[in-house]
Formats: C-alpha cells, sequence, structure tokens
C-alpha cells in the first residue's frame, strides 16, 4: 500500500485551521496572543534526556544509602508494588457490589488478622491513610473510652521529651494537654520518678515509642504500663520503631492498648513524596468498640465492609472507604512474601547493621550517646566534641555527606543530644555499604581538622549549593548552584 505524505501533511493542515482554538474555547479575543510562545524547539531525545538527568539528580533509596534515623528508610521489593498495580486489584471500584470485590477483600481482611498477629492486639483498622491520623484515632479512641467511662475529665496525654514531635501535636489536636517527662541521657530509659509525679486523675494516656528515639529499648515498660493503667490511664504506642522488633516483641504483650503503624516504615510502601500512606491502628479488647469504621468481617464465606452497624461506638469514619487500599495491598504482598520468620529475620539483620555500625563509629573515636546500652535499629552520634574542636557541627557534617553521595542521617533529634545524628542502616543494606559510610565519617572528620573552610562550603558537587540557612527561612524562593 503506498502513503502519499504529502497529502497527510495537506490533511493536517485542513484539520488545524478548521479546529481553531477559538473555535473550541469561548474566551474575550483580547486574551489571544498575537505572536507565538518562547517556547524551545527539542528533539524528543534532547527532552528525554533532560528529565532523566533531572531525575538522576535525586537522592532516593534506590541510588544512595539514607540512613535516616526513625524513619527506616529501607529498600521496597518490587514483587509489593507490581501486585498492587495488577489489574485485577487496580481496576476495582469501591462502588462495586461486594461479591465482585470478594478477593481483594479476602486480602484486606488478612491483612487485619497478620498485622493484629504482629502487634499482640485484638483488633486492626486499616482506614487511617498516615502516621499521624492513625496517633490522632488512637487519641481520640481514648478519649473516647474515658467518656464513655464517666471520666471527660481525664484529658493529660503523658509525652517524653524525646518523642517524635507528631506526639504532642496529635495530642493537642485531639484537645488534650500535653504533660512532658524527661528521658535520661546515661539510660536512655524515661524518668520512672517523673512520670510517677505527674499521674493523677486527670491523666488519659502515655504515648511512647519503643524501642525510642534514643535508639534503645525501654527496659521499664512494664512497670511503665502498670503505673499508668492503675493512674486510669490508657498507652500510646507509636509503630514509628516497630522495624527492630517484628518476631521478637508485641506492643500489646508490652501493656499497650493501642498503636498506628507506618507501613512505609515497616511492610513496603515507598516513604517520602507526600503519599499516598498507611497508618493502619492495633487496639486491644477495651479499645474494640472505639475503632474507626469502616471494617472488613468475614460472615461464613463471604467478606463484608461493615460500618456503624458493626462497631456502634465508632469514633466514625476517617475519610471514604477502606483508605489508600493500593498501599495496603504492598503491606500484605510485603508480609506474605516474608512469613513470620522472614519478619524476625529482618529485625534481627536491622539490628545487627545498627550494632556493627556504632560499634565501628566508636572504635574510630566517634562519640555514642548512650556507649553502655545496646542500640535496636538505630542509635545517636553526637558530634558535640567535633564541635568544640574544629567548629564544625552535625549540619555541616551532614551536607559533607552528600558530596560522598550519601544522604545525611536525620540530624539534631532528638533535640536533648547536642549536635546529634541519629543513624539507622535498616536490614537493606550490606557490610560494605555501611563500610562506605562509616570510612566517609572519618574522612569528613579530618577534613574538619585541617580545612574546616571547606566543610563550611559543602556540598560542592551537587546541583543545590549550600543555602543561607537564615535567608531561606525568611525568603522560601531558592537559588539554584551550578552542579560542578
Amino acid at each position: 500500500m503506498t502513503v502519499s505524505f504529502e497529502k497527510s501533511a495537506e490533511n493536517r493542515r485542513a484539520n488545524s485551521q478548521k479546529w481553531a482554538v477559538s473555535d473550541i474555547i469561548h474566551f474575550d479575543q483580547k486574551h489571544l496572543r498575537d505572536d507565538k510562545p518562547l517556547l524551545p524547539e527539542l528533539g524528543e531525545l534532547e527532552v528525554l534526556r533532560h528529565f532523566t538527568k533531572l531525575s538522576q539528580k535525586n537522592f532516593s533509596i534506590d541510588t544512595q544509602f539514607y540512613p535516616l534515623g526513625s524513619c527506616t528508610m529501607k529498600y521496597n521489593p518490587r514483587i509489593a508494588l507490581k501486585c498492587a498495580f495488577n489489574p485485577s486489584v487496580l481496576n476495582i471500584h469501591p462502588y462495586q457490589d461486594e461479591l465482585t470485590q470478594q478477593g481483594l477483600l479476602e486480602m484486606l481482611y488478612e491483612l487485619q488478622e497478620i498485622l493484629s498477629e504482629v502487634t499482640g492486639m485484638d483488633g486492626v483498622s486499616l482506614v487511617p491513610c498516615a502516621g499521624a491520623q492513625g496517633e490522632f484515632a488512637g487519641v481520640q479512641m481514648i478519649r473516647a473510652y474515658h467518656i464513655a467511662n464517666n471520666e471527660a475529665h481525664r484529658n493529660e496525654i503523658i509525652v517524653p521529651d524525646a518523642a517524635h514531635g507528631t506526639n504532642p501535636a496529635t495530642a493537642v489536636m485531639a484537645g488534650c494537654k500535653v504533660i512532658e517527662i524527661p528521658t535520661s541521657l546515661k539510660t536512655g530509659d524515661i524518668d520512672i520518678e517523673a512520670l510517677k509525679k505527674v499521674l493523677g486523675p486527670n491523666t488519659a494516656g502515655i504515648m511512647l515509642t519503643n524501642p525510642s528515639t534514643m535508639g534503645v529499648f525501654e527496659r521499664d515498660i512494664e512497670q511503665v504500663a502498670k503505673l499508668v493503667h492503675e493512674a486510669g490511664g490508657l498507652l500510646y504506642y507509636d509503630g514509628a520503631n516497630l522495624n527492630a522488633i517484628m518476631g521478637k516483641a508485641k506492643p500489646g504483650k508490652m501493656g499497650f492498648d493501642v498503636m498506628h503503624m507506618n507501613v512505609h516504615k515497616t511492610f513496603a510502601t515507598p516513604h517520602g513524596g507526600g503519599g499516598p500512606g498507611g497508618g493502619p491502628i492495633a487496639v486491644n479488647k477495651r479499645l474494640l468498640p472505639y475503632l474507626p469504621v469502616p471494617t472488613i468481617v468475614k460472615e461464613g464465606d463471604i467478606y463484608r465492609i461493615k460500618g456503624k452497624e458493626a462497631i456502634p461506638q465508632t469514633i466514625g469514619a476517617m475519610h471514604a472507604f477502606m483508605g489508600n487500599v493500593g498501599v495496603l495491598i504492598r503491606a500484605y504482598v510485603y508480609l506474605k512474601t516474608l512469613g513470620g520468620n522472614g519478619l524476625t529475620k529482618a529485625s534481627e539483620i536491622a539490628t545487627l547493621n545498627a550494632n556493627y555500625m556504632m560499634a565501628r563509629l566508636k572504635l574510630a573515636g566517634f562519640t555514642i550517646a548512650l556507649p553502655d546500652r545496646r542500640a535496636s535499629h538505630e542509635f545517636i552520634v553526637s558530634l558535640a566534641p567535633e564541635k568544640k574542636a574544629y567548629g564544625i557541627n552535625a549540619n555541616d557534617f551532614a551536607k559533607q555527606l552528600l558530596d560522598h553521595d550519601m544522604h545525611a542521617p536525620t540530624m539534631y533529634f532528638p533535640l536533648l543530644v547536642p549536635e546529634c545524628l541519629l543513624i539507622e542502616p535498616t536490614e537493606t543494606e550490606t557490610r560494605e555499604q555501611m563500610d562506605q559510610f562509616v570510612n566517609a565519617m572519618i574522612e569528613i572528620r579530618e577534613l574538619a581538622r585541617t580545612n574546616p573552610e571547606k566543610m563550611k562550603q559543602a556540598p560542592l558537587t551537587q546541583p543545590v549549593k549550600r543555602v543561607d540557612d537564615v535567608k531561606a527561612v525568611r525568603e522560601l524562593d531558592v537559588v539554584f548552584g551550578q552542579c560542578c
């Protein structure tokens, strides 16, 4: 068959004349421009290379080491993503009849059951779509419990000074008063005597992360649970560090009443980018009546979505339908792929990796915040001695790490450790990668000793150079530097 390219060109010209913009979109003619826009004339390959190069300038877990403490920036296996994008899952609409959604509902029901087993809790709600929303739901449930027991005056939430910032923020959002208690800089445990002093008739509960953001397991957790429960309060577990204890310890067995899980930290959902996320919550028997809806129930061989008819005292719906289902399916696939033994192994390796790095940095002369404690899945290095000796702070170390092609650990958190780096390698990093990080830290410290001015200019090899910290706070227009 012969194709006339000339004829095709004529047809295109005719169509372009026939369908003028002004014929399709009706607006005042004065808004039409008289000349062509100054757009670059580029070929497809040029555009492709431009955006590919831009993507290569991003730091991500797929391209660089990302030891961001308390964030668990681990590699998420692609099998979980592929399953979530399976057409049989992706094309289901929530308004479809339940009988046409049985496969999906079965997976979600199983996920509820698995998370209940992993946490040692009695019930799970999948609907919160972020860790912060899970926290909010948890504190609202604590409030609902006290109101139902004619103790609406209980509105004080106790929070350690090393807690995640979302904890006090959540308590305030839920209408509670925050009571802060100190953490020991020698042991990493919360101050039991300080806890005893603040417990009273207005105590609603306490919010804890265990292991804590000090990087250690709270050894007095059973005593804490006993004291809070005797005072009439409940215990909330921030699941940020659940990756450290899977298969080893269960929050439900520690005495916690409610918790959230960050599936983006623990169960194969990519972290960052603003979402979508997932923050399922788990509760013990006393809080089962207040779980948010909807929930998945099994009636005989049929799986159904139930609302308030199943949980009459529910705190309500967090948002429409069953939450971010694609995120939940990733978590389900991750859990089914690893199984119980695999989850336990993951936590064991995460803990081993953290302790290996901590030991190497300690041998290299760095100051470990809690040198007498075994790390959980993360640990803290204090760069206060380096700041005193060379005038170089944790922020300078972080910027220099970028020039070593590694993302910085979490900086200045928890706030009570001066010049701190909170380091978490996760279970997915190799010994070779961890050795590279330790060696980079040693090289950076030597640079701080010999050429502190160069340290103050880092990063030197990244597309964006160091910005004026004070100006950046006041003027959010960031000027991009030239890449070396």
